[in-house]
């Protein structure tokens, strides 16, 4: 019987984003369980196995058509193993997820980090589709990041390679990071910083709309939106924000000379918003030639980015 089948888990710290994809990447059934963080997360792969075995039987799927399961999950990974070193957001560490599950499903599992899937959707199916180097940055709670070179995800040495969020950009005085660090672009470019940084920009700017909404109300599309209507303390930030965000994808830039950048994430939804000014700050900081060869877009694939990212795991080690 033809292995025709992948099934696909994006582990998020809230939900697990799960779909059953024919291998043309054709999406058959997606739909999300909640991620049960307690006691370290330990019943995370069996919630997983439960719910690929109910949805197999709902959809008459014989188990042998199925190539097997990929994985992603916000963390350090062995995608090698399928071994999690930390994965702050669920609770694991030192979890050896990919041979669990395995032991759950009776199916091979191939795990990356979510951000590389997230790249690797985008390469296989949407903003990047074709494309042999690629950087992709997600802006979210979080800045996560996935970068293809020679038509490879990049995974280095001990999982750590393309964690693009952590680069430091504010090399002293800088806020604190999740991961123990300082000054790292998430701590500016997410979610969180864009808000954080709106917050220190009212202080010295005290005439801004965003004086209206509650401190602990405001979000990243509250600062969008006022600097869309001219807000001198809103549109400082975005300035600042996405001149950094571009010199830094310029220095990583140096490194694989990609054809396409991709971003994606909540903050992407802000579109030419965010992406004109980034285009401009990545072409001042850039090589000429460099630049020439890049062309920017928005995810195309949106919260579907991770599942098919995790099915093309499946079609390219089967």
């Amino acid at each position: 019987m033809e292995k025709n089948i992948f099934l696909a888990a994006d582990i998020g710290g809230t939900t697990v984003k799960l779909a059953v994809i024919k291998d043309s990447g054709e999406i058959v059934k997606k739909w999300e369980i909640n991620t049960d963080r307690e006691n370290g997360g330990e019943r995370i792969p069996e919630d997983i196995h439960h719910a690929f075995e109910d949805s197999l039987e709902e959809l008459h799927i014989d188990k042998n058509q199925v190539a097997g399961i990929g994985a992603g999950a916000p963390g350090f990974v062995d995608p090698n193993s399928g071994f999690i070193h930390e994965a702050v957001n669920i609770g694991w560490k030192n979890y050896d997820f990919g041979a669990i599950l395995s032991e759950w499903t009776g199916f091979p599992v191939w795990v990356d980090n979510d951000a590389n899937l997230a790249a690797l959707g985008e390469k296989w199916l949407g903003a990047g589709e074709g494309a042999r180097e690629l950087i992709a940055v997600t802006l979210g709670t979080g800045v996560g990041g996935g970068i293809i070179a020679n038509g490879e995800i990049l995974n280095g040495v001990n999982g750590t390679a393309g964690e693009i969020g952590h680069i430091t950009v504010v090399p002293e005085g800088g806020a604190p990071c999740n991961c123990g660090k300082t000054g790292c672009l998430e701590t500016l470019a997410s979610a969180t910083g864009i808000v954080r940084l709106a917050k220190e920009s009212i202080e010295t700017i005290p005439a801004s709309i965003l004086r209206n909404i509650p401190s602990d109300q405001l979000t990243a599309k509250d600062v969008f939106e006022a600097a869309q209507q001219g807000d001198e303390a809103a549109g400082a930030v975005i300035e600042k924000v996405t001149d950094l965000l571009g010199m830094t994808i310029a220095n990583l830039a140096i490194a694989i000379n990609p054809e396409k950048i991709v971003i994606g994430g909540g903050v992407s939804q802000a579109g030419s918003q965010l992406l004109d000014p980034l285009k401009v700050a990545y072409k001042k900081y850039a090589l000429r030639r460099t630049f020439a060869a890049t062309s920017f877009d928005l995810a195309k694939l949106g919260n579907d980015a991770g599942v098919i990212g995790a099915a093309f795991l499946v079609k390219t080690n089967q």
